[in-house]
């Protein structure tokens, strides 16, 4: 783990964790992820669903396996703003889960959590979203017709940890090229990654850094190349 500050009190690295479907992390980038921590918990974002204790205990399994022994869950429908504002000022870590990506733009991103996630990243402390969690994490929040109820392409503000970056997750699983072809024809030609579940990459200071898993795609002057 790293210190927040170096010696002659520097801003550290950025750190952000993208990932392609739900957790849990890839085992190297759940390494990397826990290399370039701060001191301090784990806090955990996420939509809680009946069992989540089960689940959200296997999803942090790589991450226990690489070190972490403190973790905060801080499930967004059931944990007090202010307590959620806490545990992110006093993580070394920020995980954001998956699951309906409207509703983690609307608790997330233009709220107060939004703001203290933003103010922790931009002090070096690494930040990791899984489907939505990744989804929400550029300056726009990209979301596919099929994953939201009026079942068409829609862009919303985004949490801006990385200007001018377009994302599609899930991508040959739910066969997401001309979701992501429009993404570009409406929003420009930005960099853009398609990235498949079960697969992360690490982009330090907004470049990547490594990528882990199954394939990333990317379309550049309208040809979609596999990258990974």
């Amino acid at each position: 783990m790293q210190d927040i500050l170096n010696t002659e009190g520097d801003v550290m690295d950025k750190h952000l964790f993208l990932n392609g479907g739900g957790p849990p992390f890839t085992r190297g980038l759940a390494r990397r992820f826990v290399s370039v921590m701060a001191a301090g918990p784990v806090a955990v974002l996420f939509e809680e669903g009946e069992d989540w204790p089960d689940y959200m205990a296997a999803c942090m399994q790589p991450l226990v396996d690489a070190g972490i022994s403190e973790i905060r869950y801080l499930p967004l429908k059931s944990t007090a703003v202010e307590t959620a504002m806490e545990s992110l000022r006093a993580c070394g870590g920020i995980f954001i889960g998956g699951g309906d990506t409207d509703l983690y733009a609307d608790l997330i991103v233009d709220t107060a959590i939004g703001e203290v996630i933003r103010q922790r990243y931009e002090s070096g402390v690494p930040v990791t979203g899984f489907s939505a969690g990744a989804l929400i994490s550029p300056e726009c929040c990209v979301i596919s017709a099929k994953d939201n109820e009026s079942r068409q392409f829609k862009h919303r503000k985004g949490l801006n940890l990385i200007p001018d970056l377009l994302l599609s997750v899930h991508f040959t699983q739910w066969d997401e090229e001309e979701h992501l072809r429009t993404a570009v024809r409406t929003l420009g030609e930005l960099p853009n990654y398609g990235i498949d579940e079960e697969t992360g990459i690490y982009l330090l200071n907004g470049q990547p850094e490594e990528i882990e898993g199954g394939a990333v795609y990317s379309l550049v002057n309208g040809i979609l190349t596999k990258i990974h």
